[in-house]
C-alpha cells in the first residue's frame, strides 16, 4: 500500500439520522454497545493504516473525547491521530482543503466518510492511480446515484432520481492529492458535486471497483440494518 494516511470526514450534522440518534454525531451512533466509529477504526487499523486525520465541526468535542478514550486504552498505540476542526461548515471539499492548508499536507492521501462502513478497500483504492474513488455494486442505486465507468475511468455520475436498479455507486473512499486543493478560495464546496464532476469532465477520475460489504448509516433504516448485522456477528449479506 502506497499511502497510510486517511482523512476522515466526520463534521456533518447528521440531520437525516436524528430521529434515531439525536444526542451524538453520526460517527458516534451506538451500535451493539459501542460507537460506530469504533468499528471503523478497528477495520482501518486491520487494513494497515497508521495515520488517521479527523476532519471535525459539528459536536467536535464529543469525537475528540472519544479519540482520547481510544488513546488511553492503547488501541491507537501504533497510529498517529490528528485533528482538523473547521471554524464553520465547509462541506466535504472545504473540509479537506482546510485540513491540507491547516496541517500542511502534501502528496497523496485517502479520504473517507465517518458514516460509511466498508469491510475492505483501503489497499485497492490506495494503489489506484490518482485521483480515484472506490466504487461498489449495489442492488438498487436509487438512493445514492449511479456511477458510469469505461475501463478504469469514471465517465459520468447519475442523479439519484435518474438511477434505479443494480449498478455501481460511489463507495465514499477516495485517493486524492494535496495539489487538487491548492487553489481553494476558503469557501465551502463539495467533493461529490463540484470537484469530482470537474475531474470527470477532463477524463482524470479513476475508478477502483471494490468487492466488499458497504453500508451508509446516514438514514435510520440502514443504521438499524448495520446494528442487526453486527448483532448477528457479521453473518449473512449486509
Amino acid at each position: 500500500m502506497n499511502n497510510s494516511n486517511l482523512l476522515v470526514l466526520a463534521g456533518g450534522f447528521g440531520t437525516r439520522l436524528r430521529s434515531a440518534v439525536s444526542d451524538v454525531p453520526k460517527a458516534l451512533a451506538p451500535v451493539a454497545g459501542q460507537p460506530f466509529l469504533q468499528y471503523l477504526i478497528d477495520a482501518w487499523l486491520e487494513q494497515g493504516l497508521t495515520q488517521l486525520t479527523f476532519l471535525l465541526h459539528h459536536q467536535a468535542d464529543l469525537i475528540e473525547a472519544f479519540l482520547e478514550q481510544q488513546k488511553a486504552t492503547g488501541r491507537l498505540a501504533d497510529c498517529e491521530i490528528r485533528i482538523s476542526s473547521e471554524p464553520q461548515a465547509l462541506g466535504t471539499g472545504g473540509a479537506v482543503a482546510y485540513a491540507v492548508r491547516q496541517l500542511g499536507l502534501t502528496g497523496s492521501f485517502l479520504v473517507t466518510n465517518a458514516d460509511t462502513w466498508l469491510g475492505t478497500g483501503v489497499a485497492r483504492v490506495s494503489a489506484a492511480a490518482m485521483p480515484a474513488i472506490g466504487i461498489v455494486r449495489v442492488e438498487n442505486s436509487e438512493r445514492y446515484g449511479g456511477v458510469k465507468v469505461r475501463k478504469d475511468r469514471i465517465i459520468s455520475f447519475e442523479e439519484k432520481q435518474d438511477s434505479t436498479g443494480p449498478g455501481w455507486i460511489n463507495a465514499g473512499l477516495y485517493h486524492l492529492h494535496a495539489d487538487l486543493f491548492q487553489s481553494w478560495d476558503g469557501q465551502p464546496f463539495s467533493l461529490e458535486r463540484e470537484l469530482f464532476p470537474k475531474l470527470v469532465a477532463t477524463g482524470q477520475l479513476h475508478a477502483a471497483p471494490l468487492d466488499t460489504e458497504f453500508i451508509d448509516i446516514g438514514i435510520p433504516d440502514d443504521y438499524h440494518r448495520f446494528g442487526r448485522w453486527i448483532n448477528s456477528e457479521k453473518s449473512g449479506v449486509l
